[in-house]
């Protein structure tokens, strides 16, 4: 069998990192083209998975202006560029695996699954949470009837402290404007994870979060006038300190994320320049961010079934998400390793090991990342849309759920979906 074919929009750390699963599985998919404007990226994986010249674009409208050259395309632009290209590429038959979120509007996102639809082509999302090994363990503990009927399930998404300081103070990230808001950028697949585990429609969502740290306000007296980390006299005391989290990981011998998003070719002269110019180097009480910093979100399903969601900066980085599941014969613990099944009959518990959680063993999110390809280039193969964990309606609900918390948050009322 033919490999399957992929062109590559976008070949930043998500593009880049789809794009090399492919390296070590040429005999079932290959790399045919890139578009991405930044060269020194377009250059690297290009050289990386054997591109040939003429299939480079520094925009994807060249790409798309040409005839169908692949079966797929993975769409790996910053989110306010996802909705053109997927509608471009869907309507000349290319199969689409979107990164999250589909695209920061509902409008888009239903412009996406009506082309999608129309056009008889796959679409896979980058919910990659669908795809580890510890949700389908914990899908087959349900579905064998261990803790009976879901009745409630609780969920924390701890992003970190220098994490969200990096992607949602100082990074692409960090103002709505330029990206979205906070729960459709950091914890769509969050929402999407919880409608596919509860297994029924969404009825209503309340939600309430803000901005509570990190603004001008709540700037430390000894940073002084200070706007930048490396001018700053409380820099050495501070949490979210930028050379702290950048010039460290570097001495560590470390050059990949979030390294690799300050500068390109990592060096001590070229990271120090960036701090000192660049985005990455800012106080994180003086950029120009306003997403909120944590936010909980309350939602009612079909059968009377109900979730929480909490998503915050405030806490160590490394965590997996913490979720509880609480059923009518049982209750289910887990932390993205580990499940702990009690049951209610017998008293007793079991904990279940899901497996190596390394990155370095099993990739990123506890092997969601290459199992979410795996999945996809086998539905491309046998064009057959089973394969995929969710599809366009499924997406396109779970969006909506997002939206609607969203919309709950500001208005401060329940919205009904």
């Amino acid at each position: 069998m033919k490999p399957v074919t992929l062109l590559v929009v976008g070949a930043g750390d998500r593009g880049s990192l789809y794009a090399r699963w492919s390296i070590s599985r040429s005999d079932r998919v290959r790399v045919v083209g890139i578009a991405e404007p930044i060269e020194a990226r377009r250059a690297r994986l290009a050289a990386d998975l054997g591109v040939p010249a003429e299939n480079l674009f520094t925009d994807w409208r060249e790409a798309a202006g040409r005839a169908r050259f692949a079966d797929a395309v993975v769409i790996a632009t910053l989110d306010d560029q996802h909705a053109d290209p997927a509608i471009a590429f869907a309507e000349k038959g290319y199969h689409l695996l979107l990164e999250k979120p589909m695209a920061p509007t509902e409008e888009d996102c239903e412009r996406i699954v009506a082309v999608v639809k129309r056009s008889g082509v796959l679409l896979a999302v980058g919910h990659v949470l669908l795809y580890n090994a510890w949700t389908r363990r914990l899908r087959e503990l349900l579905a064998e009837g261990r803790i009976g009927e879901i009745v409630s399930l609780d969920r924390l998404e701890p992003i970190g402290w220098w994490h969200f300081a990096h992607s949602y103070v100082r990074g692409n990230w960090r103002r709505e404007e330029d990206s979205s808001f906070l729960l459709l950028t950091k914890s769509c697949h969050d929402l999407d994870w919880i409608r596919h585990v509860v297994g029924e429609r969404c009825l209503s969502v309340a939600s309430f979060g803000s901005l509570a740290h990190f603004r001008r306000e709540a700037k430390p007296a000894e940073a002084g006038g200070a706007v930048r980390c490396l001018d700053c006299a409380h820099e050495p005391a501070c949490p979210y300190s930028a050379p702290k989290l950048y010039m460290t990981t570097l001495q560590l011998g470390w050059k990949g994320w979030p390294v690799s998003v300050v500068t390109d070719a990592p060096s001590e002269e070229r990271l120090r320049a960036a701090l000192a110019t660049g985005p990455y180097g800012r106080c994180v009480y003086e950029s120009d961010n306003d997403v909120v910093d944590n936010q909980v979100v309350i939602l009612r399903f079909a059968g009377g079934k109900t979730a929480s969601f909490t998503l915050t900066a405030f806490t160590e980085y490394g965590l997996d998400r913490k979720t509880r599941i609480f059923g009518t014969r049982g209750q289910i613990e887990g932390d993205g390793a580990t499940l702990r099944v009690t049951d209610f009959v017998s008293g007793r518990s079991e904990v279940i090991d899901t497996g190596p959680t390394d990155p370095r063993v099993v990739g990123g999110h506890g092997g969601g990342d290459a199992a979410l390809m795996d999945a996809f280039v086998r539905a491309v193969a046998a064009n057959d849309p089973s394969l995929l964990l969710s599809g366009p309606d499924e997406t396109l609900e779970s969006h909506r759920m997002v939206f609607a918390a969203e919309r709950a948050r500001r208005e401060h009322r329940v919205v009904d979906l």
